[in-house]
């Protein structure tokens, strides 16, 4: 007898703003999106649409968004098990977010910390009107789709819970229409940090490459910035978040991507000095990121059946979008178009 209750929503993404994604990007999100498309209805998809509230090469966006799909195929999110979809490949993403800025008060989308952060980057006469809104188009990804499950780090709570408010509010003003969200928060375990700057986390923004593992990194580039990575002075093999945040960067990706326990790597390399340690956990990155890279090249020599691929799920991902779409259009008492 088979279990018939419906798995329960979720849905995810990133932007596809870089040439490859990074070590970072796939213990912190992807390793999560494997397994939990397992237990959920999952759609994950491309945030081209938000990748644009900053300036952007029009072909470079494209190619990006590709290699960003083929990345994600290859590091185990199954196009048939899953939804991957495109963000611009479903037109309600952005008629749904017109629809959620008109209820969201000025003053609520300021108080948006990432805004403010950007906006101080940029520039405030520099950051656009897109990037204010940010957060309320992100809500609509979420909403569209009636998502439980949100899979999202610590910094990305605050945006969960405006999208749990606009849900709130508009679910008052015109009757149940949207299922409430909830932050699924990724493990603080699984955050990865920059190898040159172990304060802060890898990103595509960092100060210097040095510091990045690429996804499709030459193997050898991969080894020689683990060999160079920060560590410290004393040589001793511990957990020390505070006091080694190199070190223990270090022995987080090697249990993550060895499948054990930070204790067992400490004993494991105890006495033994850090160039042992980082010799061993490249060669773990190695033979975890070599198979991505190859399966993604090979992805990318297939242009068309990528597309394909994209199209097909985006053929689902409209069909759900656009049922709720209408359902709000009809609520806010928009007039229906009556085809001839």
């Amino acid at each position: 007898m088979t279990d018939s209750t419906p798995k329960p929503r979720l849905l995810s993404g990133m932007q596809p703003s870089a040439d490859s994604l990074h070590l970072g990007n796939y213990i912190g999100a992807l390793l999560s999106w494997k397994a939990l498309q397992e237990t959920h209805d999952a759609f994950f998809f491309l945030a081209d649409l938000h990748a644009i509230t900053v300036p952007q090469d029009p072909a470079r966006l494209r190619e990006n968004s590709r290699r960003t799909a083929a990345q994600y195929i290859a590091a185990g999110i199954d196009p048939d098990r899953s939804t991957l979809f495109v963000q611009s490949h479903v037109p309600a993403h952005a008629e749904l977010a017109w629809v959620l800025n008109t209820i969201t008060g000025f003053g609520e989308a300021a108080r948006m910390t990432q805004f403010k952060d950007k906006a101080v980057k940029q520039g405030q006469d520099s950051a656009s009107v897109g990037l204010f809104t940010y957060p309320i188009l992100q809500a609509g990804d979420i909403l569209l789709y009636q998502a439980v499950d949100v899979p999202v780090g610590e910094d990305q709570r605050q945006h969960v819970e405006l999208t749990r408010d606009l849900a709130t509010r508009f679910n008052s003003r015109f009757g149940e229409t949207f299922t409430m969200p909830k932050p699924y928060i990724l493990k603080e375990s699984a955050k990865v940090y920059d190898l040159q700057n172990p304060g802060s986390k890898m990103s595509k923004s960092a100060e210097s490459a040095a510091g990045l593992i690429w996804l499709l990194d030459d193997p050898k580039v991969s080894v020689k910035k683990i060999m160079r990575a920060v560590t410290d002075a004393d040589g001793e093999v511990r957990y020390d978040q505070a006091e080694k945040p190199g070190l223990a960067n270090l022995l987080t990706i090697f249990a993550i991507l060895d499948h054990r326990s930070i204790d067992s790597v400490v004993e494991e390399f105890a006495g033994g000095g850090y160039g042992t340690l980082k010799k061993a956990l490249a060669e773990i990155v190695v033979a975890t990121v070599e198979p991505i890279r190859a399966r993604t090249l090979e992805l990318m020599d297939d242009p068309a059946e990528l597309d394909r691929i994209l199209a097909a799920n985006a053929d689902r991902a409209d069909e759900v979008a656009s049922a709720t779409l209408a359902t709000v259009y009809d609520r806010v008492g928009f007039l229906p178009r009556h085809r001839r």
